[in-house]
């Protein structure tokens, strides 16, 4: 169920998925408000768990981790989902886990050193922990990532929020 979230809202959200370190004076001055409410907003919409946390996106390859892989896991049980999750959180190079509809019982994004850590992973790691059986997709590169887009009904898309500028 969607948050019920107004105009400012919805401007620090598209300035916050844009940069999640742009300082709150600078969106406060974009919305014409106080850093104070700004900060008060932001507090709000943690409370809320519209905004989740934010993090430092490292680059996979820059430190230490070339392959990158997607796994469909089958279940030998599919009663033991809570243990199999928890036996994937174990897994450090596990960086998202999905129940899915389809043929998997969960989807596994994973990064490893090379081809080699990949498979020690998912046969060392996974099949100890209730995986019957499972495919891998190796990806060759990533090609972009971003956010999801933020939309307030009735209003331009952009808000008069302006992108960052490159490389920043």
């Amino acid at each position: 169920m969607a948050a019920k979230l107004d105009v400012l809202d919805f401007k620090i959200l598209k300035m916050l998925s844009i940069n999640a370190r742009k300082p709150y004076l600078e969106i406060a001055r974009a919305c014409n408000v106080s850093g104070a409410a700004i900060h008060q907003r932001i507090q709000k919409l943690q409370n809320m768990g519209v905004i989740n946390g934010s993090m430092t996106l490292l680059n996979p390859v820059m430190v230490g981790y070339e392959t990158c892989a997607f796994v469909g896991l089958f279940l030998s049980d599919p009663s033991k989902f809570d243990e199999v999750i928890e036996g994937l959180k174990a897994i450090p190079e596990v960086v998202e886990v999905y129940f899915t509809t389809g043929k998997y019982d969960m989807f596994v994004k994973l990064y490893a050193h090379n081809n080699e850590h990949l498979m020690t992973a998912i046969l060392d790691k996974m099949v100890q922990m209730g995986v019957a059986r499972s495919e891998t997709l190796i990806t060759f590169k990533e090609v972009f990532k971003r956010q999801i887009p933020i939309k307030f009904e009735g209003l331009a898309d952009d808000f008069g929020v302006e992108p960052e500028p490159e490389g920043e």
